[in-house]
């Protein structure tokens, strides 16, 4: 297990109160453990940055599944890019639209490029890239 290092940080006493308040509304214990949080998100950004560096993403689209081809479409997105796609959920949401989510892994480029292709689909009406990690690097 590794050494457990504690540091000091200094700041204006009214940021203080309101990373206390954001903290207790997101249901940290104790600013510590949002401390570690912040610090993972920006190494999975840094990582992001990096178009050779192995990731992992989801993709989610909502669409209305009578638009002429799409789903067609969408899918042949996906055939197209079998090595880079993990898994699809697809989500009934009412008798018209979906919600597809889409787990990608491979090269931070490549999986932006693709979602970029999924989200830009004619007729997706909202698609959302979620970037993460494959973990591998965070402690």
């Amino acid at each position: 297990m590794a050494e457990i290092v504690r540091f000091g940080i200094s700041m204006d006493d009214r940021l203080l109160a309101n990373f206390d308040k954001l903290i207790e509304g997101k249901g940290y214990s104790n600013r510590s453990e949002a401390v570690r949080d912040l610090i993972r998100n920006a190494l999975v950004e840094e990582q992001w940055a990096n178009a050779d560096e192995e990731a992992v993403a989801t993709v989610s689209l909502v669409y209305d599944h009578h638009t002429r081809e799409l789903s067609d479409k969408l899918t042949e997105h996906q055939h197209s890019h079998h090595r880079e796609i993990v898994s699809a959920l697809h989500v009934h949401l009412d008798a018209h639209h979906c919600l597809e989510v889409v787990v990608l892994k491979g090269k931070a480029g490549e999986i932006r490029h693709l979602a970029e292709e999924l989200i830009g689909t004619k007729g997706v009406k909202h698609g959302r890239l979620m970037t993460t990690t494959t973990g591998r690097e965070l402690v």
